[in-house]
């Protein structure tokens, strides 16, 4: 006998359904909230979820959210919504959702959709990306260690630089496998000791301190009270100075907790020619968990990336990296991303977006041929500005003169009479 949770916060839509589903021979179970409802997920897994979007503590979008990052949504799940949120019910579908119904709630509509659900296959739970498929490049292995190190000697951990999905794929390489995950931004009711003891040995994550409200302050501070107690890891992301947080508000003594020990996202800068290989493995990510249609980055779009001036781009971050890759995904019009799209979504900075795009016929050739070029337009600039003068030239460029006729030579650089004497 198949069991259906149903979880609304109207009695009289509970009670009817229940009567419903019950007289059709389905084990019904009922749940008036999002706390409920993850009680009686934890206590059993049922075959099918319909689940209301508007409830008191914390919305049906927030714990389809909750489900699906916390790898527990291996039962199918259909979104319940009046008129005026029927798009956001669709929405719901691209965090796993099955499928939706409008209030009020037809039978045979109801009954229909219950039968496809609990005939529908859910698609294996894809393991979340962690620091560990970044593996080749220097910087961000040792960054991993960094961050493995602080938190075998902290269950409480600051990270700085990052926020949300960045910060995610941070908290989830220090998450063990098949441990419990609870992201303390989707509770918006109280925090109980239950709730904590259900995720005993798990961790929980905040994606971005700075978004968090009062009521989640108060649940950020009972759990960091309770880490050790309950063996609980919590990584804790922001991108503002906590006392930036304190001037907001907050209370000073859970900041000075929160700064204890932290970890900072290396910077960007100085690692161009990693950047397209970061950025593929986010844009394969992004494609397998179905957040984003099909897409690959041409050559074009991997050479812009390498030439973005992230040195100039005092608030750049890994999170912004993580935005831009999103953004070109869901706004390229072709499965190709690129050079161009690079371009259109880039951050703006005075004279940036022209200078990318004098570099278009570069930035569409494979790395070593843009690179002859350029060096080609490079030595034919200064040698028109030095007036052919091969010594200053020399000087200029910072080759020595036998070095340099060599190198313009293999770039076919044609000298004038002044510059063969």
């Amino acid at each position: 006998m198949a069991i259906i949770l149903v979880v609304d916060d109207e009695v009289g839509i509970r009670e009817l359904l229940s009567e419903i589903l019950i007289d059709e021979g389905y084990d019904v179970r009922l749940a008036e909230n999002a706390a409920a409802a993850r009680r009686v997920r934890g206590e059993l897994r049922p075959d099918l979820v319909l689940l209301d979007i508007w409830m008191p503590d914390t919305d049906g979008i927030s714990l389809l959210k909750e489900w699906h990052a916390g790898g527990q949504l291996n039962m199918p799940v259909v979104m319940m919504s009046g008129h005026g949120t029927i798009d956001t019910a669709v929405e719901a579908t691209r965090f796993g959702a099955f499928d939706f119904l409008e209030k009020p709630i037809a039978l045979q509509k109801l009954l229909s959709t219950v039968q496809k659900a609990l005939k529908h296959d859910a698609p294996p739970q894809r393991p979340p990306l962690t620091l560990e498929a970044f593996g080749r490049s220097a910087f961000i292995k040792e960054f991993k260690r960094r961050l493995e190190q602080a938190a075998a000697k902290s269950p409480l951990l600051l990270l700085k630089g990052a926020t949300g999905g960045m910060a995610e794929i941070c908290a989830r390489t220090l998450q063990t496998p098949r441990a419990p995950w609870l992201d303390l931004s989707g509770i918006s009711s109280a925090l109980t000791q239950e709730m904590l003891e259900k995720v005993s040995g798990g961790l929980l994550f905040v994606p971005d301190l700075s978004a968090l409200g009062k009521m989640q302050q108060m649940n950020l501070s009972y759990a960091v009270d309770r880490l050790e107690k309950l063996n609980l890891q919590l990584v804790a992301a922001t991108a503002r100075p906590l006392a930036a947080l304190g001037e907001a508000g907050w209370d000073g003594k859970l900041l000075t907790r929160l700064g204890e020990v932290f970890v900072a996202m290396p910077s960007l800068a100085g690692h161009a020619d990693e950047l397209p290989e970061i950025a593929s493995l986010l844009l394969s990510n992004f494609v397998e968990r179905g957040e984003v249609p099909p897409r690959r980055f041409s050559t074009g779009a991997l050479n812009a990336l390498r030439t973005l001036p992230w040195k100039s781009l005092p608030d750049a971050s890994w999170t912004d990296l993580y935005v831009l890759v999103r953004n070109l995904a869901l706004t390229a019009l072709e499965e190709d991303i690129s050079a161009e799209d690079v371009i259109r979504v880039t951050p703006e900075k005075e004279g940036n977006s022209q200078e990318l795009i004098s570099l278009q016929p570069l930035l569409e050739q494979p790395l070593r041929e843009a690179r002859d070029a350029f060096e080609k337009l490079y030595f034919e600039h200064h040698l028109r500005l030095e007036g052919g003068n091969m010594t200053k030239l020399a000087e200029r460029s910072g080759l020595e003169r036998t070095h340099l006729y060599r190198k313009l030579k293999q770039l076919d650089v044609k000298l004038g009479k002044r510059s063969e004497e």
